[in-house]
Protein backbone atom coordinates (compact mmCIF):
# COMPACT_ATOMS: atom_id res chain seq x y z
CA UNK A 1 0.00 0.00 0.00
CA UNK A 2 1.03 3.43 -0.75
CA UNK A 3 0.52 6.27 1.14
CA UNK A 4 -0.87 9.54 -0.38
CA UNK A 5 -1.16 12.89 0.84
CA UNK A 6 -4.48 14.14 -0.71
CA UNK A 7 -6.83 16.21 1.34
CA UNK A 8 -4.65 19.61 0.30
CA UNK A 9 -2.67 20.21 -2.40
CA UNK A 10 0.15 21.78 0.47
CA UNK A 11 0.26 19.67 3.39
CA UNK A 12 0.12 21.13 6.80
CA UNK A 13 3.23 22.11 8.00
CA UNK A 14 5.11 23.02 4.64
CA UNK A 15 4.79 26.79 4.90
CA UNK A 16 5.64 29.18 7.07
CA UNK A 17 5.99 32.64 7.91
CA UNK A 18 9.25 34.69 8.38
CA UNK A 19 8.86 34.35 11.96
CA UNK A 20 8.80 30.55 11.37
CA UNK A 21 5.27 30.04 12.53
CA UNK A 22 1.89 29.31 10.73
CA UNK A 23 0.29 32.14 9.31
CA UNK A 24 -2.94 33.49 10.55
CA UNK A 25 -4.21 35.74 8.14
CA UNK A 26 -4.73 34.24 4.62
CA UNK A 27 -3.51 36.45 2.01
CA UNK A 28 0.34 36.52 3.10
CA UNK A 29 -0.34 32.63 3.73
CA UNK A 30 -1.75 32.45 -0.11
CA UNK A 31 1.23 34.51 -1.79
CA UNK A 32 3.38 31.77 0.23
CA UNK A 33 1.44 29.09 -1.18
CA UNK A 34 1.27 30.02 -4.22
CA UNK A 35 4.72 30.58 -4.76
CA UNK A 36 5.54 27.20 -2.97
CA UNK A 37 3.45 25.66 -5.60
CA UNK A 38 5.54 26.72 -8.21
CA UNK A 39 8.39 25.63 -7.16
CA UNK A 40 6.78 21.86 -6.05
CA UNK A 41 5.09 21.52 -9.86
CA UNK A 42 4.61 17.77 -8.66
CA UNK A 43 2.09 18.40 -6.50
CA UNK A 44 -0.55 19.41 -8.85
CA UNK A 45 0.90 16.16 -11.06
CA UNK A 46 -2.01 13.37 -10.93
CA UNK A 47 -1.69 10.08 -9.60
CA UNK A 48 -2.10 7.32 -12.13
CA UNK A 49 -5.37 4.93 -11.28
CA UNK A 50 -4.82 2.06 -8.91
CA UNK A 51 -4.87 -1.17 -10.51
CA UNK A 52 -7.10 -4.08 -10.31
CA UNK A 53 -6.97 -6.28 -7.59
CA UNK A 54 -5.86 -9.73 -8.37
CA UNK A 55 -7.88 -12.73 -8.17
CA UNK A 56 -6.35 -14.14 -4.84
CA UNK A 57 -7.07 -10.81 -3.05
CA UNK A 58 -10.98 -12.02 -3.03
CA UNK A 59 -10.03 -15.82 -2.30
CA UNK A 60 -8.01 -14.86 0.80
CA UNK A 61 -9.78 -12.26 1.89
CA UNK A 62 -13.39 -13.78 1.08
CA UNK A 63 -14.64 -12.55 4.87
CA UNK A 64 -13.98 -8.86 4.30
CA UNK A 65 -15.64 -8.56 0.93
CA UNK A 66 -18.23 -10.34 1.97
CA UNK A 67 -18.68 -8.69 5.19
CA UNK A 68 -22.22 -6.91 5.32
CA UNK A 69 -21.99 -2.97 5.10
CA UNK A 70 -23.89 -1.81 8.34
CA UNK A 71 -26.66 0.64 8.13
CA UNK A 72 -26.35 4.37 9.02
CA UNK A 73 -27.41 4.97 12.43
CA UNK A 74 -30.91 6.20 12.61
CA UNK A 75 -30.23 9.83 13.54
CA UNK A 76 -28.21 9.82 10.70
CA UNK A 77 -30.46 8.58 8.40
CA UNK A 78 -31.71 10.49 5.73
CA UNK A 79 -35.89 10.30 4.51
CA UNK A 80 -36.74 8.43 1.34
CA UNK A 81 -37.89 12.11 0.14
CA UNK A 82 -34.73 13.75 1.66
CA UNK A 83 -32.74 10.98 0.00
CA UNK A 84 -34.40 11.19 -3.44
CA UNK A 85 -33.83 15.08 -3.63
CA UNK A 86 -30.51 15.28 -2.66
CA UNK A 87 -29.63 12.45 -5.28
CA UNK A 88 -31.67 14.70 -7.63
CA UNK A 89 -29.81 17.74 -6.96
CA UNK A 90 -26.34 16.23 -5.92
CA UNK A 91 -25.39 13.04 -8.43
CA UNK A 92 -22.81 11.16 -6.61
CA UNK A 93 -19.71 9.97 -7.82
CA UNK A 94 -16.49 11.16 -9.17
CA UNK A 95 -17.76 10.93 -13.09
CA UNK A 96 -19.66 13.19 -11.93
CA UNK A 97 -18.05 15.41 -9.96
CA UNK A 98 -15.10 15.60 -13.30
CA UNK A 99 -18.73 16.53 -15.52
CA UNK A 100 -19.38 19.63 -12.93
CA UNK A 101 -15.44 20.69 -12.95
CA UNK A 102 -15.38 20.40 -16.79
CA UNK A 103 -18.98 22.37 -17.28
CA UNK A 104 -17.78 24.86 -14.75
CA UNK A 105 -14.33 25.30 -16.77
CA UNK A 106 -15.89 25.91 -19.94
CA UNK A 107 -18.79 27.64 -19.30
CA UNK A 108 -18.45 29.80 -15.88
CA UNK A 109 -15.07 30.03 -14.61
CA UNK A 110 -13.82 33.09 -17.17
CA UNK A 111 -16.53 34.78 -15.40
CA UNK A 112 -16.13 33.61 -11.94
CA UNK A 113 -15.08 36.85 -10.54
CA UNK A 114 -17.95 39.36 -12.02
CA UNK A 115 -20.54 36.42 -10.66
CA UNK A 116 -19.36 34.59 -7.90
CA UNK A 117 -21.37 37.08 -5.58
CA UNK A 118 -24.97 37.25 -7.15
CA UNK A 119 -27.01 34.02 -5.46
CA UNK A 120 -29.49 33.92 -8.38
CA UNK A 121 -26.67 33.66 -11.11
CA UNK A 122 -25.58 30.00 -11.43
CA UNK A 123 -21.66 31.51 -11.25
CA UNK A 124 -20.19 29.16 -8.86
CA UNK A 125 -19.02 25.88 -9.46
CA UNK A 126 -21.31 23.80 -6.80
CA UNK A 127 -18.33 21.48 -6.32
CA UNK A 128 -18.08 21.63 -2.23
CA UNK A 129 -20.16 18.63 -2.04
CA UNK A 130 -17.25 16.39 -3.93
CA UNK A 131 -14.58 17.91 -1.83
CA UNK A 132 -16.20 17.31 1.41
CA UNK A 133 -16.71 13.75 0.14
CA UNK A 134 -13.73 13.26 -1.76
CA UNK A 135 -15.07 12.00 -4.90
CA UNK A 136 -12.94 15.22 -6.64
CA UNK A 137 -9.73 16.51 -5.24
CA UNK A 138 -7.95 20.21 -4.80
CA UNK A 139 -5.29 19.07 -7.04
CA UNK A 140 -7.62 17.89 -9.88
CA UNK A 141 -9.80 21.11 -9.69
CA UNK A 142 -6.92 23.93 -9.96
CA UNK A 143 -4.66 22.11 -12.40
CA UNK A 144 -8.34 21.71 -14.14
CA UNK A 145 -8.39 25.44 -13.83
CA UNK A 146 -4.75 26.01 -14.71
CA UNK A 147 -5.51 24.43 -17.66
CA UNK A 148 -7.77 26.35 -19.22
CA UNK A 149 -5.95 29.61 -18.64
CA UNK A 150 -3.34 31.08 -20.92
CA UNK A 151 -0.44 30.67 -18.48
CA UNK A 152 0.82 28.24 -15.97
CA UNK A 153 1.31 31.34 -13.12
CA UNK A 154 -1.72 30.42 -10.26
CA UNK A 155 -2.04 33.97 -9.67
CA UNK A 156 -1.85 34.81 -13.26
CA UNK A 157 -3.71 35.40 -16.22
CA UNK A 158 -7.72 35.39 -16.52
CA UNK A 159 -8.74 37.37 -13.32
CA UNK A 160 -11.93 34.62 -12.92
CA UNK A 161 -9.58 31.57 -12.80
CA UNK A 162 -7.30 33.50 -10.71
CA UNK A 163 -9.97 33.91 -7.92
CA UNK A 164 -11.03 30.90 -8.20
CA UNK A 165 -7.89 29.22 -7.88
CA UNK A 166 -7.55 31.15 -4.93
CA UNK A 167 -10.97 30.46 -3.36
CA UNK A 168 -10.29 26.79 -3.44
CA UNK A 169 -6.68 27.24 -1.69
CA UNK A 170 -8.96 29.08 1.24
CA UNK A 171 -9.64 25.37 2.19
CA UNK A 172 -5.93 24.28 2.18
CA UNK A 173 -5.66 27.26 4.46
CA UNK A 174 -8.10 26.50 7.07
CA UNK A 175 -7.22 23.02 7.29
CA UNK A 176 -3.91 23.96 8.23
CA UNK A 177 -5.05 26.26 10.33
CA UNK A 178 -6.51 23.65 12.01
CA UNK A 179 -3.88 21.53 12.05
CA UNK A 180 -1.76 24.15 13.95
CA UNK A 181 -4.92 24.90 16.30
CA UNK A 182 -6.37 21.91 17.16
CA UNK A 183 -8.17 23.93 20.00
CA UNK A 184 -10.59 25.87 17.43
CA UNK A 185 -12.88 22.38 17.18
CA UNK A 186 -13.09 22.61 20.41
CA UNK A 187 -16.08 25.18 20.80
CA UNK A 188 -13.53 27.66 21.54
CA UNK A 189 -12.12 30.85 19.73
CA UNK A 190 -8.96 31.62 18.11
CA UNK A 191 -8.00 34.62 20.29
CA UNK A 192 -8.76 33.87 24.00
CA UNK A 193 -9.97 37.52 24.42
CA UNK A 194 -13.35 36.75 22.70
CA UNK A 195 -13.99 33.82 25.06
CA UNK A 196 -15.36 36.57 27.18
CA UNK A 197 -18.43 37.88 24.99
CA UNK A 198 -22.13 37.62 26.64
CA UNK A 199 -23.75 35.70 23.81
CA UNK A 200 -27.74 35.18 23.57
CA UNK A 201 -29.71 31.89 23.64
CA UNK A 202 -33.17 33.15 22.54
CA UNK A 203 -34.34 30.22 21.03
CA UNK A 204 -37.30 31.80 19.42
CA UNK A 205 -34.93 34.31 17.26
CA UNK A 206 -32.72 30.69 16.91
CA UNK A 207 -35.93 29.23 16.03
CA UNK A 208 -36.56 32.10 13.30
CA UNK A 209 -33.71 32.20 12.03
CA UNK A 210 -33.41 28.31 11.49
CA UNK A 211 -37.03 28.34 9.98
CA UNK A 212 -36.40 31.41 7.42
CA UNK A 213 -39.06 33.74 9.15
CA UNK A 214 -36.76 36.78 10.69
CA UNK A 215 -38.18 39.26 8.32
CA UNK A 216 -35.23 40.18 6.72
CA UNK A 217 -35.86 38.37 3.22
CA UNK A 218 -31.97 37.78 2.30
CA UNK A 219 -31.32 35.85 5.06
CA UNK A 220 -34.85 34.25 5.02
CA UNK A 221 -34.48 32.96 1.10
CA UNK A 222 -31.04 31.79 2.47
CA UNK A 223 -32.19 29.87 4.92
CA UNK A 224 -34.98 28.15 3.09
CA UNK A 225 -32.54 27.34 0.45
CA UNK A 226 -30.35 25.14 3.12
CA UNK A 227 -32.93 23.62 4.55
CA UNK A 228 -34.16 22.64 0.90
CA UNK A 229 -31.21 22.04 -0.97
CA UNK A 230 -28.50 21.01 2.10
CA UNK A 231 -26.28 23.82 0.53
CA UNK A 232 -26.21 27.56 0.20
CA UNK A 233 -24.17 30.18 -2.03
CA UNK A 234 -21.35 31.62 -0.12
CA UNK A 235 -22.35 34.86 -0.18
CA UNK A 236 -25.63 33.85 1.52
CA UNK A 237 -23.82 31.98 4.14
CA UNK A 238 -21.76 35.05 5.20
CA UNK A 239 -24.97 37.03 5.10
CA UNK A 240 -26.85 34.67 7.60
CA UNK A 241 -23.67 33.98 9.90
CA UNK A 242 -23.26 37.83 10.16
CA UNK A 243 -26.76 38.03 11.06
CA UNK A 244 -26.81 35.43 13.83
CA UNK A 245 -24.12 36.78 15.16
CA UNK A 246 -24.22 40.68 15.02
CA UNK A 247 -27.83 41.10 14.60
CA UNK A 248 -29.28 38.50 17.43
CA UNK A 249 -26.02 37.96 19.16
CA UNK A 250 -26.57 34.06 19.41
CA UNK A 251 -23.69 32.37 19.84
CA UNK A 252 -21.93 32.00 16.77
CA UNK A 253 -21.16 28.18 17.95
CA UNK A 254 -24.88 27.44 17.18
CA UNK A 255 -24.77 28.23 13.72
CA UNK A 256 -21.73 26.38 13.21
CA UNK A 257 -23.33 23.08 14.39
CA UNK A 258 -26.59 23.99 12.36
CA UNK A 259 -24.72 24.43 9.31
CA UNK A 260 -22.67 20.77 9.86
CA UNK A 261 -25.90 19.43 10.70
CA UNK A 262 -27.63 20.30 7.06
CA UNK A 263 -24.97 21.14 5.13
CA UNK A 264 -24.38 18.04 2.37
CA UNK A 265 -20.63 19.96 1.47
CA UNK A 266 -20.12 19.97 5.52
CA UNK A 267 -16.23 20.66 6.18
CA UNK A 268 -15.30 21.04 9.26
CA UNK A 269 -12.39 23.44 8.68
CA UNK A 270 -14.15 25.09 6.21
CA UNK A 271 -16.86 25.35 7.84
CA UNK A 272 -15.49 26.52 11.18
CA UNK A 273 -13.17 28.53 9.81
CA UNK A 274 -16.24 31.26 7.80
CA UNK A 275 -18.22 30.85 11.07
CA UNK A 276 -15.23 32.45 12.97
CA UNK A 277 -14.61 35.29 10.35
CA UNK A 278 -18.23 36.14 10.34
CA UNK A 279 -18.30 36.28 13.77
CA UNK A 280 -15.23 37.71 13.87
CA UNK A 281 -13.57 34.88 16.45
CA UNK A 282 -11.27 33.44 14.23
CA UNK A 283 -7.90 33.76 12.45
CA UNK A 284 -8.33 36.76 9.61
CA UNK A 285 -11.52 37.84 10.73
CA UNK A 286 -13.11 40.63 10.37
CA UNK A 287 -12.96 43.60 12.67
CA UNK A 288 -15.57 42.91 15.34
CA UNK A 289 -17.04 46.61 14.49
CA UNK A 290 -17.56 45.35 10.73
CA UNK A 291 -20.58 44.40 10.55
CA UNK A 292 -22.70 43.05 7.38
CA UNK A 293 -26.11 44.92 6.93
CA UNK A 294 -28.92 42.85 6.12
CA UNK A 295 -30.21 44.87 3.66
CA UNK A 296 -27.37 46.88 2.16
CA UNK A 297 -26.40 42.73 0.82
CA UNK A 298 -29.79 42.32 -0.11
CA UNK A 299 -29.38 45.23 -2.44
CA UNK A 300 -25.98 44.75 -3.83
CA UNK A 301 -25.96 40.99 -4.34
CA UNK A 302 -29.91 40.48 -4.82
CA UNK A 303 -30.61 43.73 -7.21
CA UNK A 304 -33.58 42.96 -8.79
CA UNK A 305 -34.87 39.75 -6.06
CA UNK A 306 -34.53 36.98 -7.83
CA UNK A 307 -33.11 35.25 -5.27
CA UNK A 308 -35.21 36.49 -2.99
CA UNK A 309 -38.65 35.32 -5.21
CA UNK A 310 -37.62 31.91 -5.69
CA UNK A 311 -37.09 31.09 -2.30
CA UNK A 312 -40.02 33.30 -0.30
CA UNK A 313 -42.33 32.86 -2.66
CA UNK A 314 -44.55 34.50 0.10
CA UNK A 315 -43.12 38.13 -1.69
CA UNK A 316 -42.84 37.23 -4.97
CA UNK A 317 -45.73 39.70 -6.11
CA UNK A 318 -43.50 42.33 -4.63
CA UNK A 319 -42.51 44.80 -7.04
CA UNK A 320 -39.03 46.76 -7.42
CA UNK A 321 -37.06 47.62 -3.98
CA UNK A 322 -39.83 46.96 -1.89
CA UNK A 323 -38.52 43.20 -2.25
CA UNK A 324 -35.77 44.03 0.16
CA UNK A 325 -37.21 45.24 2.75
CA UNK A 326 -41.74 44.97 2.36
CA UNK A 327 -42.64 46.76 5.51
CA UNK A 328 -40.39 49.51 5.22
CA UNK A 329 -40.75 50.43 1.40
CA UNK A 330 -44.78 50.13 0.68
CA UNK A 331 -45.44 46.82 0.51
CA UNK A 332 -46.18 45.58 4.09
CA UNK A 333 -50.20 45.33 2.93
CA UNK A 334 -49.00 42.44 0.69
CA UNK A 335 -46.91 40.79 3.28
CA UNK A 336 -49.47 40.65 5.46
CA UNK A 337 -51.87 39.08 3.50
CA UNK A 338 -48.98 36.79 2.58
CA UNK A 339 -47.69 36.17 6.19
CA UNK A 340 -44.66 37.30 5.70
CA UNK A 341 -43.55 38.28 8.89
CA UNK A 342 -41.88 41.89 10.12
CA UNK A 343 -37.96 42.11 11.38
CA UNK A 344 -37.49 40.47 14.42
CA UNK A 345 -35.00 42.89 15.36
CA UNK A 346 -34.14 46.27 14.19
CA UNK A 347 -30.32 46.27 12.56
CA UNK A 348 -29.51 49.27 14.03
CA UNK A 349 -30.51 49.02 17.36
CA UNK A 350 -29.16 45.10 17.21
CA UNK A 351 -25.77 46.55 15.91
CA UNK A 352 -25.32 49.03 19.00
CA UNK A 353 -25.90 46.33 21.29
CA UNK A 354 -23.67 44.04 19.17
CA UNK A 355 -20.75 46.34 19.63
CA UNK A 356 -21.46 47.12 23.31
CA UNK A 357 -21.40 43.11 24.40
CA UNK A 358 -17.81 42.46 21.72
CA UNK A 359 -16.44 45.20 23.54
CA UNK A 360 -17.02 44.57 27.11
CA UNK A 361 -16.44 40.94 26.31
CA UNK A 362 -13.21 42.01 24.43
CA UNK A 363 -11.97 44.22 27.79
CA UNK A 364 -12.47 41.68 30.31
CA UNK A 365 -10.23 39.09 28.19
CA UNK A 366 -7.32 41.41 28.29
Amino acid sequence: MEVLHDTCIVPPGRLTSGSGGQYAVYTPWFRTWVRHVHENLDLLELVETPTKNPESTRQKFAHLFQCPIPSAPENKTLSKEDRERFRALWPAGEHEAMKRLSKFADQAIGKYQQNRNIPSNPGTSSLSVHFASGTLSARTAVRTARGRNNTKKLDGGNEGIQTWISEVAWRDFYKHVLVQWPYICMNKPFKPEYANIEWSYNMEHFDAWKEGRTGFPIVDAAMRQLRSMGWVHNRCRMIVASFLCKDLLLDWRMGEKYFMEHLVDGDFASNNGGWGFSASVGVDPQPYFRIFNPLLQSEKFDPDGEYIRKWVPELKEVKGKAIHDPYGRGAAALAIKAGYPKHIVEHKGARERTLAAYKKGIDSGL
